[in-house]
Parts: structure tokens; C-alpha cells; sequence
């Protein structure tokens, strides 16, 4: 009963949708072909989002956004310009990544294992729909919480606790892994500094467990910080 309670209402929509039939004329490609104009509606139109009380904007992604490729992002050192609304492509895996603050602290370096602390906002955006967020302060008290590890540049991650473990279980999505080798993890320990927070676009070949079922794309906004 208890843990019910820590479950959003608004999640319902993203278990309920993985469920949904798909038209029996639609093959795997043709679902791919939806997704893939999903991702190039949204990039073109952006969308902002209003939190559940409209109290303040959960989310607010421009119209037009610029893709660079991962070639001019490492000429830009690894980073992407927020005023010209700029997402690089990571072309290997399909996600579009927005980096807004690269963070506090140190990588995490080769053979370490450590314990990461996220805030995210989770967008369906096949569906135009809100499924998860512990932005909101409702459930602020339950951040997410993985242990990630970095051998020789590849990550893997599970959670620990937190609302996507509850709604998807303990596998991350290995889009949430693809802004790690960028960003510096640490804790917010001063007034000037900031932890990192990116921006992501993540196809359902990277997604989490539902978006793997119905074929969906989702935009993600997430902070990284590094567990005491």
C-alpha cells in the first residue's frame, strides 16, 4: 500500500501504452520510420512542458534545433552551444545530447565504480505525454540513484532506488550513460557551483523497457551528482 503511493499517477500512461496493440500491418521498420519522424517533428517544433500544479515550466525545449555532428562537438571541446540551441548526434547509438552544465568535480576514471545521484524529467514523445519526474516536488524525496562503473570507456549502470527503478526495474537505459564520458561529477558544494545537467533524445533502441515495447522515442532532463 505504502509503496503505491511513491508510484506517479502520471507513469501509468507509459505502462499502460506499452501494452497497447499495434496495428497488425505495422512491421518492426515501419514502427522505426514513425519514431524516427517523431524525433524530426520534435526537433523542428521543441515543446515546453508546465509542471503538474502549473506552477512553473518542468521542461521548455526550443523550435529548431541545431544538430552538430560529433565531429564539430569535439572541436568545440566536448560541448554544445545552448544559445544556438544545439544538440550534437551521437551517431552510434541515435541520441541527440544537449549539455547545459558539464559540472562539478572529476570523470569518472577507468576501473571506478561509483554511486551517481540523478533528477530527471521523462517525456513520451510519441505519446506528447509526461510519464516521470522527481523534479516535481511531490517526489523530490526520491531521487534516483545508480551505481555506475567505467571500464576502459564503456559505462553500465543499474539503480538503485528511485521512481525509474520502481516503473522499469534496476537495467539503465543506456542513453542515460552516453553524456558520462563529458561530464565532471561532483556535489554542489558552493554557491558558484553547479552540477551537471544535459539534455537527451534517446531512440527507443536506447531507451528503458517501455519505450524497447511500444517503439517510442523520449526526451530526457537529468543532473548528474556524485553520492556522498
Amino acid at each position: 500500500m505504502l509503496k503505491s503511493l511513491f508510484l506517479p499517477l502520471f507513469a501509468l500512461a507509459t505502462l499502460l501504452s506499452a501494452f497497447v496493440a499495434c496495428n497488425n500491418d505495422d512491421t518492426y521498420a515501419d514502427l522505426r520510420e514513425k519514431e524516427n519522424k517523431q524525433i524530426d517533428s520534435f526537433l523542428k517544433r521543441g515543446r515546453t512542458l508546465r509542471n503538474p500544479d502549473n506552477t512553473a515550466d518542468l521542461f521548455s525545449v526550443a523550435p529548431n534545433i541545431k544538430v552538430i555532428s560529433e565531429t564539430q562537438f569535439y572541436a568545440q571541446d566536448s560541448t554544445t552551444n545552448v544559445a544556438q540551441n544545439e544538440y550534437v548526434l551521437l551517431a552510434g547509438s541515435g541520441v541527440y545530447l544537449q549539455i547545459l552544465r558539464k559540472g562539478t568535480g572529476e570523470k569518472i576514471k577507468q576501473g571506478e565504480t561509483s554511486q551517481v545521484i540523478c533528477r530527471f524529467t521523462e517525456f513520451d514523445i510519441a505519446a506528447d505525454t509526461l510519464t516521470l519526474s522527481n523534479v516535481d516536488w511531490r517526489y523530490e524525496q526520491w531521487p534516483e540513484i545508480m551505481t555506475v562503473t567505467n571500464r576502459y570507456g564503456t559505462y553500465t549502470a543499474s539503480f538503485l532506488s528511485g521512481l525509474m527503478a520502481r516503473t522499469y526495474g534496476a537495467i539503465v537505459p543506456s542513453g542515460w550513460l552516453q553524456p558520462l564520458p563529458f561530464l565532471r561529477l561532483g556535489r554542489q558544494s558552493t554557491s558558484q557551483g553547479e552540477i551537471a545537467k544535459v539534455r537527451l533524445i534517446i531512440p527507443s533502441t536506447e531507451g528503458q523497457r517501455n519505450a524497447t515495447r511500444s517503439v517510442h522515442p523520449y526526451f530526457y532532463e537529468i543532473t548528474y551528482q556524485r553520492a556522498r
